[in-house]
């Protein structure tokens, strides 16, 4: 099977589609940092949104996310934008970890699976 990446760096593609699966690096809020954890889970998204796009995918396809969160305190904050973000009758397997982040002013980072 063939193996594509897609906006590739040096130290990683954002994302990488083996036959009809597709791998998101973490995503984390390029456009928010050090935003609250609503508008980094915003970003994140949109984000998510754009990669899954150019790929041929959506989020309708989704498979597995991983969410790591900086404090477990803001799990609900995060949730409430998650929740209105995934489409009725289509979330994905979900784990949702504390964990400390690359950056201090990153507070939120998603993993994605998803189909084509």
């Amino acid at each position: 099977m063939t193996i594509t990446r897609f906006q590739i760096g040096q130290r990683m593609s954002q994302a990488v589609m083996h036959g009809d699966t597709i791998y998101l690096a973490g995503q984390v809020a390029q456009g928010a940092p050090g935003a609250s954890v609503a508008e980094q889970t915003q970003d994140i998204l949109a984000r998510i949104d754009g990669l899954l796009e150019e790929v041929g995918s959506d989020k309708t396809k989704i498979l597995s996310a991983t969410i790591w969160l900086s404090d477990m305190d803001s799990f609900e904050e995060m949730n409430g934008v998650w929740d209105a973000w995934v489409p009725e009758g289509h979330a994905p397997g979900r784990a949702c970890v504390e964990a400390r982040l690359a950056r201090p002013h990153f507070n939120v980072e998603i993993g994605i699976i998803a189909a084509k």
